[in-house]
């Protein structure tokens, strides 16, 4: 359950950002209620026009440790390029993970996640 702090965080961003606000709400809705994600932070990112949202991503082993995360989300019908992660990026900071997860939001509801990386890095086998 969410608690109040978060819906009024998550309204902050929404009316800063309405150009982003449905993509910002479903994530959010999708990674708290169906994800469960847990330690939810949003986070500003003005450069790209948004907020994002970082947690703790349950593991999908069986007993192994949850992982934090960071999720950008974005609408399908929105144009993003490779400066626009570098800006991503570059505003969460030097000292944060090396990937984030764009969710790409449909006007069906759906979401689909991509794993970002900063730089060129060698696929997992």
């Amino acid at each position: 359950i969410h608690t109040i702090r978060q819906y009024l965080e998550l309204k902050h961003f929404l009316s800063k950002y309405p150009s982003s606000a449905s993509a910002l709400f479903q994530t959010f809705n999708d990674v708290t209620l169906a994800q469960r994600w847990t330690d939810i932070e949003l986070v500003d990112i003005p450069e790209c026009g948004r907020a994002a949202i970082k947690g703790l991503r349950p593991s999908s082993d069986s007993g192994g440790s949850p992982c934090n995360c960071i999720v950008l989300p974005c609408s399908l019908a929105e144009s993003i390029s490779t400066s626009w992660f570098g800006a991503a990026f570059s505003s969460l900071g030097e000292s944060t993970q090396k990937e984030i997860f764009l969710a790409v939001c449909a006007d069906d509801s759906s979401t689909v996640y991509y794993k970002i990386s900063k730089g060129i890095m060698k696929p997992s086998i």
